[in-house]
């Protein structure tokens, strides 16, 4: 072999070293022994419910914690901007919530992990005539937040037919997601336009929208690291990309898809749609405060315990029924158990296994227990007995915490705080808006407040079959 033939062979081997070495993943890094993840409050990153930590992204960041026997941190921002911001800083190692795989974040961050792909799609009632072209929505009125993206693709959208949309708008923050979905839901407005991956996690709580046609291109996003951090980065994708991974998340997503929903037999309690902005008027009856009586298999066991509480024992069998339908062997998408919907992680506080709490005596004592330390919470904070009732059930459903920023958004922009309906009950439903969830005063983030809203009219009224 000629010498330089056999130096032409030599450079094309150490080209296809370096380039295997580019293109495998490089897990020789060691990883930390702990890692502090950003992320965002939303319904589909993170969120805390009942006073557990769930999310689609923190589930599978938790995931691969276990998986590589790492400890996490989280820290939360109340943006996007702001959680790169972060990461640019060093402050978070990692960012477990969408970034967008665009030339704005891509100069700042490395996407990693698997890949979210979106599309805007058109959002309409069920029950109508579905629209199945963008060219059938001349003459038609579409609902969209001013000042964002979906303004823009429906106004680009409009110019394409020459000016035959009816595009109106609300105010930015105004109302989020959850408000115009439930806008359509009930004939409030025609049309909106949301995110595909939104529209899929929320369309659960709702039998009544189609999401079905697409409105624009595709645009992925992924989890992110600095720049600086590609060892992480590796790591992240060879872990997303094991089919131990793959089975994971698959599993977290159609959890989150199939959340179950307060009420969805009989929506005939619900309340009529509530803006989101605090200087809105409401009107809202003052609504039921008796507990409704009604016998079932275990009256017994809601008498032995219904004295804890704090309210006659019909409470209990009130409750019983919106959670379970009187169900001992009732199981929610989040992990709730047994006629109560007890979460594992309460029982835990009280010395009960989950597996107890199939069994009817132990669900309805812990019930019982944490419906009266609930009450301990906010006994001196609503004085009036009948008042509290709701605050009590509210938390039961949510959790405290976010019965507490209820209350103090509700102080900030001049509600009673004392009073359920019309005041905390609105400021509650507030807290599925990123303006008002984000807000300094609230320590909890998202919750989908249209949820205790309901419930507390659920329990009351016994209209729940």
């Amino acid at each position: 072999m000629g010498k330089g033939k056999g130096t032409l062979i030599i450079a094309a081997m150490l080209f296809i070293m370096a380039w295997i070495s580019c293109s495998v993943p490089n897990e020789s890094h060691p990883l930390p022994d702990k890692l502090v993840v950003g992320t965002l409050y939303s319904p589909t990153s993170f969120f805390i419910m009942r006073g557990d930590t769930l999310g689609y992204d923190y589930d599978r960041i938790c995931d691969f914690a276990r998986t590589k026997n790492i400890v996490l941190e989280f820290k939360v921002a109340p943006n996007l901007n702001m959680l790169v911001g972060m990461l640019s800083r060093g402050e978070v190692d990692i960012l477990a919530t969408e970034v967008p795989n665009n030339e704005e974040y891509r100069k700042q961050v490395i996407n990693c992990g698997s890949i979210n792909e979106t599309q805007p799609v058109l959002v309409q009632h069920s029950g109508t005539y579905l629209i199945g072209n963008v060219t059938e929505l001349a003459g038609k009125d579409i609902y969209v937040e001013a000042h964002t993206k979906y303004e823009t693709l429906v106004n680009n959208l409009n110019s394409e037919l020459s000016g035959e949309i009816n595009v109106h708008t609300f105010p930015l923050d105004s109302v989020s997601t959850d408000d115009l979905l439930d806008m359509v839901s009930t004939h409030k407005i025609p049309l909106t336009v949301v995110d595909s991956d939104i529209a899929n996690f929320n369309a659960a709580y709702y039998d009544s929208i189609d999401v079905s046609l697409t409105m624009g291109g595709i645009q992925t996003s992924s989890w992110a690291v600095s720049p600086k951090n590609k060892w992480l980065a590796d790591s992240i994708d060879a872990w997303s990309n094991s089919n131990d991974a793959r089975t994971y998340s698959k599993t977290a997503l159609e959890k989150y898809a199939k959340k179950s929903r307060i009420g969805e037999n009989d929506r005939s309690n619900e309340i009529p749609h509530i803006g989101s902005v605090p200087n809105n008027s409401f009107s809202s009856s003052s609504g039921p405060s008796r507990i409704p009586q009604s016998p079932s298999s275990y009256d017994d066991l809601f008498r032995k315990y219904g004295g804890g509480t704090g309210w006659d024992w019909h409470l209990l069998s009130a409750i019983a029924r919106v959670e379970s339908g009187f169900n001992p062997n009732a199981q929610s998408w989040a992990g709730a158990r047994g006629l109560m919907q007890v979460m594992p992680s309460t029982a835990l506080g009280y010395g009960v296994s989950a597996d107890m709490l199939f069994d009817p005596e132990t669900n309805v004592r812990v019930a019982s227990r944490c419906l009266h330390d609930i009450n301990k919470t906010f006994l001196s904070r609503v004085t009036n007995r009948d008042e509290r009732l709701k605050f009590v059930l509210a938390a039961y459903n949510a959790g405290a915490g976010h019965v507490l920023d209820a209350i103090a958004l509700a102080e900030k922009h001049g509600k009673d705080p004392h009073v359920w309906y019309g005041n905390v009950e609105e400021a509650m439903l507030w807290k599925s808006n990123p303006q008002y969830y984000n807000d300094p005063v609230c320590r909890y983030g998202y919750c989908r407040g249209r949820e205790p809203v309901n419930y507390v009219r659920s329990v009351l009224r016994g209209s729940h079959k």
